[in-house]
């Protein structure tokens, strides 16, 4: 079993082993609740002055939807890897179900509850993004970058809107391997309410790139 314990304006999830993650934190909901779900923990550790990674899976279904728990403070680098070991195990599943979902878990801190963000299609690419390829990357200092260009997070749908000069163009975004899973969070729904007006600029959901 799982709870909620608040804390102030912090918010933990404890694992049936009493294991603690600590949750990414937003002021929105995606997805309020979920059926039918398997939870998946993805624990911080520290061992001297290294930064390690503790994945529970034993209670994976893989015909249900998995939620992944996921410690905010993990970096990508840590955490990608670990989420496309688990994409191929349940698409390699016989009882996998075509109808089921993968969802990562954070706190909706204006509703005081958990929330999901859906996942499901993406296919993480750790590596270095293709040269010839139109690609928007988030770095760890909380800037975006485009080719030899760098703006604020708050300037992208200007860029994408008025500046892009390659188009047609299907645009696909990497995030830096340095990046916290919190900040990996905030930005993925920054992306989720960004609006694109300009004719011919489209966006891959269905690839990201991680280096």
């Amino acid at each position: 079993m799982k709870k909620i314990i608040v804390a102030g304006i912090c918010f933990f999830l404890f694992s049936c082993q009493n294991k603690e993650v600590l949750l990414p934190m937003a002021g929105e909901t995606v997805v309020a609740d979920v059926q039918d779900h398997s939870p998946i923990y993805f624990f911080f550790k520290t061992e001297e002055k290294d930064t390690l990674i503790e994945v529970n899976r034993k209670n994976s279904i893989s015909s249900t939807n998995w939620l992944f728990n996921i410690d905010k403070r993990l970096p990508l680098r840590l955490v990608i890897p670990e989420i496309k070991k688990l994409q191929n195990k349940k698409e390699g599943s016989v009882h996998k179900s075509e109808t089921s979902e993968n969802y990562f878990t954070y706190t909706d801190t204006t509703k005081k509850r958990m929330a999901f963000l859906p996942f499901t299609k993406i296919r993480y690419q750790y590596e270095k993004p293709d040269g010839n390829a139109t690609v928007i990357t988030f770095d760890e200092n909380n800037l975006v970058r485009y080719k030899d260009e760098v703006f604020s997070k708050e300037q992208l749908a200007v860029f994408l809107n008025d500046s892009l000069k390659e188009v047609p163009s299907t645009v696909t975004f990497c995030f830096s391997k340095k990046l916290s899973f919190d900040k990996y969070i905030q930005d993925k729904l920054f992306l989720k309410n960004l609006v694109i007006t300009k004719k011919g600029v489209l966006i891959n959901h269905g690839k990201e790139y991680i280096y």
